[in-house]
């Protein structure tokens, strides 16, 4: 548009899930174990033979479209080059200090072994049944000693990692008795009704002895469901905490708290100092089933699991309400298994360090229309949040960080001359994880 020559070379994004994804289909597999059977080399050469596959038809097809665009001179993703450039762009931003460590809690397929994006998660909802249950956290010491804190959940397989039980500081609870069992609880005002219809109260089944503001609660410690993190007390866990993600709409207006599983539940319970940034508790594995952390549930599926924890729950008398909930819910849309929200390690680039630079340069640009510039972009830049750039993917291209065992040494390299001096190895002619590693 300003008179210079612009050679429009074609890409060819060759790496990722959607390759993966077609490889697992093929082939049948099934889990982690079904590709670490076959190993890496192995995986990542059929990842490449199928990308290659249908390389011809893209001259014809782009060509038809009338698109005017070097094919001589193209470029794949899965180039050397190509990967060598971008460990060199990761470089620059590493040696700026902007690069860091940290947990996310983001989509992840159990079906695949990975997290998604979220616009990747929000591409196939459907409504589908899970179990609504209600569940005590017994009150250890104070005035309130022995009343039961009562919490809503659709995802049973959650509970195990329970750390605390959130209440809004400036909402009405009530505590009341049951005629029904001669127990005392506590919920939220406004979801007393929906409460005793759930626990199969009839008119006349209770009796309500005091109101209190959530704050009243604050700091009162309460007996977890399990013993598995029973450790955790030293940290402040298991005791209620105020939040303001707690809402009047569902549930008995308290939360209970899995930081593992969800972003809410993280924030507040790293507010609270009660887990660190990378220690929450995460009892399962990449495929979705529980490990030796929880014994009771150890190697089973987290969805069949559910029903397991639910009798256990039951026979120890903490269950005091089941049902079966209709709601919508994300699944994913290249497997057709529903997915969950998990803490996952990454590597994170600071973003929000260039954020106000980002807001200020948005506004030297002429854009059209101006309300983009205006709103809808200017928006997103407000919102901005550090990129989680990495991905627990087998075809793809390495990030080339090398740690210590204690995480306390880091090595980034950005080249692959640099890799052949720090490693003593080479030279290499691909920088796929199978010839890297």
């Amino acid at each position: 548009m300003k008179g210079h020559h612009v050679p429009r070379r074609f890409g060819w994004d060759c790496h990722g899930l959607p390759v993966e994804n077609e490889i697992d289909k093929a082939n049948n597999i099934k889990n982690s174990e079904d590709r670490e059977a076959i190993g890496v080399p192995a995986y990542n050469k059929m990842c490449r033979d199928i990308v290659m596959r249908y390389s011809k038809e893209w001259r014809s097809v782009i060509t038809r479209y009338g698109r005017w665009i070097d094919f001589d001179n193209d470029y794949k993703t899965m180039d050397f080059n190509y990967m060598e450039s971008v460990w060199y762009t990761f470089k620059t931003i590493f040696d700026k200090g902007m690069v860091y460590r940290g947990t996310k809690i983001m989509p992840y397929s159990t079906r695949l072994n990975t997290v998604l994006a979220n616009f990747e998660a929000g591409n196939d909802y459907r409504t589908v049944p899970d179990p609504a249950i209600i569940v005590t956290f017994p009150i250890l010491e104070g005035e309130l000693k022995d009343v039961n804190l009562i919490a809503w959940t659709t995802t049973p397989w959650t509970l195990p990692s329970n750390l605390a039980v959130a209440v809004h500081p400036n909402f009405d609870y009530v505590h009341w008795h049951s005629k029904k069992n001669d127990q005392t609880y506590i919920c939220l005002k406004e979801r007393l009704a929906t409460v005793l219809k759930d626990m199969l109260h009839k008119k006349g089944d209770h009796e309500v002895l005091k109101e209190m503001k959530g704050s009243v609660l604050v700091g009162a410690p309460y007996k977890p469901l399990f013993t598995c993190f029973e450790d955790r007390r030293a940290d402040g866990c298991f005791r209620v905490i105020g939040a303001d993600f707690v809402t009047k709409e569902a549930g008995t207006g308290m939360v209970h708290c899995a930081p593992g599983f969800g972003a809410d539940d993280y924030r507040v319970c790293l507010a609270q100092n009660l887990i660190g940034p990378d220690n929450a508790p995460i009892p399962i594995d990449k495929d979705g089933c529980f490990t030796e952390a929880v014994p009771e549930v150890k190697g089973m599926y987290l969805k069949d699991a559910d029903p397991v924890i639910m009798d256990l729950l039951k026979a120890e008398g903490r269950l005091v309400a089941k049902g079966t909930i209709n709601h919508s819910y994300p699944f994913c849309e290249r497997s057709g298994t529903p997915l969950i929200y998990r803490g996952v390690d990454c590597w994170f680039i600071r973003v929000t360090d260039v954020k106000d630079e980002l807001i200020a340069n948005n506004k030297t640009n002429r854009w059209v229309p101006a309300n983009i510039q205006e709103r809808r972009f200017h928006e997103w830049l407000s919102d901005v949040r550090d990129w989680c750039f990495t991905r627990t993917r087998y075809w793809g291209n390495p990030v080339p960080i090398w740690v210590s065992d204690d995480m306390e040494e880091t090595i980034c390299v950005g080249s692959h001359q640099e890799l052949m001096e720090l490693s003593g190895c080479g030279p290499l002619t691909d920088l796929h994880r199978e010839h890297v590693d």
